[in-house]
């Protein structure tokens, strides 16, 4: 997946009201950007960190920049929780997933459960519809090890419910986990942040729900899904 326009380096100021961020540009114009991630962006925030953001030219848009990367470590993190499933679409679409390989269909955003959306419906070959929720992640407290999710998401906990209600039905539902984080090679659950979302991942994977999760390669022009990661679970 490629950037729309070629990204810009910037000084993180603050970050601030969960979707706005202030950056100094290299010129050293100060300016506020739009940041797409409600989480708590643990690590990823701090006064002073080089950022890369795309520009637009929208005159309905307020915002004139948009926070895409943050250099942490020395690897690049997608903030973007938006980038995830254009990622993931994009992947699907080349049946470059080899779990998820043998389908042939692809609907994003479609309804189901309890005024739910899943975030792609695949279907094809004979097999059994198949339901994906797609999650981002960017928390590493540890060398090398990601974790999710980096606060407390309900709606996260009720996504599980419902993949464990389609697969009783007699679907198949895979929770796939994206580590946008360059510098991950593991992941696994943050129990102490959200333990009921951990509770809810046991309770899924006993109903059946399948769960993989895969590294992204991220440049300053493109973030494409890369090899798949263990589940240290």
């Amino acid at each position: 997946m490629e950037f729309d326009r070629p990204l810009i380096r910037a000084t993180l100021l603050k970050r601030y009201k969960r979707f706005l961020a202030d950056v100094k540009l290299e010129d050293g114009t100060e300016t506020t950007a739009h940041c797409a991630n409600p989480g708590s962006m643990s690590g990823l925030a701090d006064a002073g960190a080089t950022v890369w953001l795309e520009p637009n030219d929208d005159p309905k848009r307020k915002l004139r920049y948009s926070w895409k990367l943050v250099e942490t470590g020395g690897a690049l993190v997608c903030v973007d929780t938006a980038m995830a499933n254009r990622v993931v679409g994009e992947a699907l679409q080349a049946r470059a997933i080899p779990a998820l390989a043998a389908y042939t269909d692809m609907r994003a955003e479609v309804k189901y459960g309890e005024n739910s959306r899943i975030d792609f419906l695949l279907r094809g070959n004979g097999l059994p519809d198949c339901y994906v929720e797609v999650k981002s992640v960017t928390l590493s407290r540890r060398n090398g090890l990601a974790e999710f999710p980096d606060s407390v998401t309900k709606r996260g906990a009720k996504h599980l419910d419902e993949l464990a209600n389609m697969v009783r039905q007699g679907h198949r539902a895979v929770m796939l986990y994206l580590v946008q984080h360059a510098g991950c090679a593991r992941f696994t659950l943050a129990r102490d942040i959200d333990p009921a979302y951990a509770s809810a991942f046991a309770a899924a994977q006993d109903a059946g729900v399948e769960a993989i999760c895969h590294a992204s390669d991220i440049s300053t022009r493109t973030v494409a899904l890369d090899r798949e990661l263990p589940l240290d679970i």
